[in-house]
């Protein structure tokens, strides 16, 4: 069974090194890569819809994603599968040239993916013209950028992305529960007018 998935990671991360690397792509997915790296880009868009009465709630459904995704993927599923990298993985692989620098932490599932689907969710449920699709293609394009820099196995990005979105889904529900309880008792504490 580990064979096979390896054989199915190595598969498509050499048809991906074959056949699509160019300079061109060499120069962006880094920098589309970089933009979640530790979650600090989305952690940001966060941040300022937190800043505007308008968009907060769909501000603290980001945040609450991101924080559900860090102790679940990075405090707990990194450390106890302890996946090494495609890239040091020498017993399936021969050794190739980075064109970024190494991760420090292990392989799976993918922290770049799993926050970016995570907050996209998050976005497509709540405000889907305005910044859904631009988060989705966003998070798309960071899981395509893990695998084109051969930083992570497939199965990596794809268990990030299942994760990613449940968890979206799980910081809506969260937030929507809590919101409506503060409603709740709003409404109970205004005094009768009659």
């Amino acid at each position: 069974m580990i064979d096979a998935i390896y054989r199915f990671d190595y598969a498509i991360l050499d048809y991906i090194a074959e056949h699509w690397r160019c300079g061109f792509l060499d120069a962006v997915m880094p920098v589309i890569s970089e933009f979640a790296h530790s979650g600090i880009g989305w952690i940001i868009v966060a941040l300022v819809l937190i800043c505007f009465k308008k968009t907060r709630k769909t501000g603290l459904m980001c945040a609450v994603a991101l924080t559900a995704g860090l102790f679940l993927c990075n405090l707990g599923l990194k450390p106890l599968v302890a996946r090494i990298r495609p890239y040091e993985n020498t017993a399936w692989h021969e050794a190739i040239t980075l064109i970024v620098p190494p991760e420090k932490d292990f392989s799976f599932p993918s922290g770049h993916t799993i926050a970016s689907f995570e907050v996209a969710t998050a976005l497509m449920i709540r405000d889907r013209k305005r910044f859904g699709w631009a988060a989705l293609v966003l998070a798309v394009l960071i899981a395509f950028s893990r695998l084109y820099l051969y930083v992570h196995y497939p199965t990596d990005v794809f268990a990030a992305v299942i994760l990613g979105i449940a968890i979206g889904f799980f910081a809506v529900w969260v937030v929507n529960a809590i919101d409506k309880k503060i409603r709740a008792k709003r409404t109970l504490s205004l005094p009768d007018e009659t």
